[in-house]
């Protein structure tokens, strides 16, 4: 299991309803793409920070590897922004408000993606995708969805098994053998995928599968209290974004 997905069951929301979830993190990242980067970039990216490590109780170490990531596609992609191509400057030179514009767009970018990982770390998979039936998801799909998230775990699990067998074979002791071993573990997967799938549908067969997978989900009423405190702090948010935005430069 993946990190995120470990922290996502053990989360202190584990027990809510998605839905609540999903309006405060999707929420989040909405303010932070349609409110002006500054402010309001930083103030989302602080109240998210607020939550994830306070209510949320996610521990900061585990935030920052899964934060990481996204951030830097962030910086990847204003980077750009800091050239122009073509013009008087010559093939490549600096764009005049190149600096503005990146930070403008990691600001945002950044923020957006706090939201996201705000549901990701509070909401298993798991818990999302037998629910999108009810909001007119096709079952097919989200069978299909719940098989493959199934079937990644699995398919992880056994490249950490064989990755292990061929450290212990000295398979990495040179470049030529990091590449044999590369090459094993690929075939290895490959092969893997195949009998996975094929043992996946002879035991749905076998326990008369009749195109839908059926899961029992836990009951979680949605709270009207958490709905109003999300709405109460997304309103904030907004509303503290204006104010600032006439008398911050």
């Amino acid at each position: 299991m993946l990190p995120i997905d470990a922290a996502a069951h053990s989360s202190r929301w584990r027990r809510r309803h998605p839905v609540e979830k999903a309006a405060l993190g999707l929420g989040l990242t909405l303010c932070a793409v349609c409110l002006p980067p500054w402010p309001g970039a930083p103030l989302v990216a602080a109240a998210t920070l607020a939550v994830l490590l306070g209510p949320a109780a996610v521990p900061g170490r585990q935030l920052w590897r899964a934060f990481r990531i996204p951030l830097g596609f962030c910086v990847t992609g204003a980077v750009p922004l800091l050239f122009a191509v073509g013009g008087p400057g010559g093939p490549v030179s600096w764009a005049p408000d190149g600096p503005v514009h990146a930070g403008e767009l990691l600001l945002r970018t950044a923020s957006a993606s706090l939201g996201v990982l705000l549901f990701a770390f509070t909401t298993p998979v798991s818990d999302v995708l037998p629910r999108l039936v009810r909001a007119g998801v096709p079952a097919p799909v989200v069978d299909v969805a719940l098989v493959m998230y199934r079937i990644v775990f699995l398919l992880l699990d056994a490249q950490a098994k064989v990755r292990r067998a061929q450290a212990a074979r000295l398979g990495a002791t040179t470049r030529a053998a990091v590449w044999r071993s590369l090459a094993g573990l690929g075939a290895t997967s490959f092969v893997r995928a195949f009998d996975r799938a094929q043992r996946l549908q002879n035991g749905l067969a076998g326990r008369g599968y009749d195109g839908t997978l059926r899961v029992l989900l836990p009951g979680a009423p949605v709270s009207r209290p958490f709905l109003a405190a999300t709405g109460a702090l997304l309103c904030g948010l907004v509303a503290l974004t204006l104010v600032l935005e006439r008398f911050l430069p």
